[in-house]
């Protein structure tokens, strides 16, 4: 009843009998503590996943934006007095994108969004450092590396901010995932504090180049998305789950099926 109305429809088999599969699967088991998770082969590539996309939202730099959107804006000749409120619209570009890829992420699929939103970054952020060591020379610069800080922004809201948070969920099963999303939050609030407390020291040291470091992240980011996650997107916990069991245990038979490690103890045995 509770599902009938949160989906708005009375069709529910396929979900549910999604539901009872993976009950079924995880039947006997007690919810896992995060430390399991890094000693369980089985969750290898699903762990480095969230690890490292988790990681990447707050080492990608878009909080950094904010430090210099107030030097940016005031080079471009907004009044002082009314940049507090346009560093607010930046915000909000964020809390936009965020809301309009939780409305597509279903159509477009989370790998492109993460992979679209990654690049665009790199690309962004290469604009960027260029902007900042011409603002003195070139009058429209000013403009440029505003118009930056918005596309940087977006280009963090409608793929990583809106898809990451989902991950845990589709690649986990139900005993793993609140110490999944307990290893999450932990680095994303580690890595928040690691880029608060070094980004003025790299500023210091690279000046308007300080985006290398965050350029590096995205583009590893993409290479590891691209190569490493699978889709999620209109597949079952259980088809995702074998995928990555593919890749865990790169093991095969003769027919062609990966097998784990009891299987592969029990079949050489």
């Amino acid at each position: 009843a509770a599902l009938q109305k949160l989906r708005g429809t009375s069709d529910l088999s396929a979900e549910l009998e999604e539901m009872l599969a993976e009950q079924a699967a995880v039947k006997g088991q007690r919810a896992k503590n995060p430390w399991e998770l890094f000693q369980n082969p089985a969750l290898r590539w699903q762990l480095v996943s969230i690890v490292v996309l988790s990681s990447a939202m707050q080492l990608c730099g878009n909080d950094s934006m904010y430090f210099y959107a107030a030097y940016v804006f005031q080079e471009a000749g907004i009044p002082e007095d009314k940049i507090p409120y346009v560093v607010i619209g930046t915000g909000s570009c964020e809390l936009i994108t965020s809301v309009t890829c939780n409305m597509i992420i279903d159509y477009a699929g989370r790998r492109p969004l993460l992979l679209g939103g990654y690049i665009f970054m790199a690309g962004w952020a290469i604009v960027f450092m260029v902007a900042l060591s011409q603002q003195t020379q070139i009058s429209w610069m000013p403009y440029l590396s505003m118009a930056c800080i918005f596309a940087y922004i977006l280009s963090f809201g409608i793929g990583p901010a809106g898809v990451t948070g989902v991950l845990p969920t589709e690649v986990f099963d139900q005993m793993s995932r609140p110490a999944a999303y307990m290893i999450c939050g932990s680095l994303l609030w580690f890595n928040l504090f690691l880029v608060g407390t070094a980004f003025p020291f790299i500023v210091k040291s690279l000046a308007h180049f300080c985006y290398i470091p965050f350029l590096v992240v995205c583009v590893c980011t993409a290479l590891y998305v691209w190569f490493f996650l699978p889709e999620t997107k209109g597949k079952s916990f259980l088809e995702i789950s074998e995928e990555f069991r593919k890749r865990n245990f790169k093991t095969k038979t003769r027919a062609g099926f990966y097998k784990g490690p009891e299987e592969i103890k029990t079949t050489t045995l």
